[in-house]
């Protein structure tokens, strides 16, 4: 999944998911604003067929969103490497 970076402000991360669905975004969503370091996380998708969905992530004051977000990205990562089949 490529990534491009739209906006890096500190605070604010806003990134466009090439390739990026639903399943996965929601995933991101849903694990960063359970962090008490993110103040708001959210994902937006204009039109499905022709758009690549953007995350916007913006942190709490003194922290930074990249760290914030490959904290998140580690993490999702340990996890999926200890599923079997």
């Amino acid at each position: 999944m490529n990534v491009k970076v739209l906006k890096n402000e500190d605070r604010e991360l806003r990134l466009r998911i090439v390739g990026g669905t639903h399943t996965t975004l929601q995933m991101f969503r849903s694990r960063l604003n359970g962090m008490d370091d993110v103040e708001y996380a959210n994902y937006f998708q204009n039109h499905p067929d022709l758009d690549d969905p953007e995350l916007f992530l913006r942190t709490v004051k003194g922290k930074k969103a990249e760290k914030i977000l490959s904290k998140v990205c580690s993490d999702i990562s340990k996890e999926l490497s200890k599923i079997k089949l």
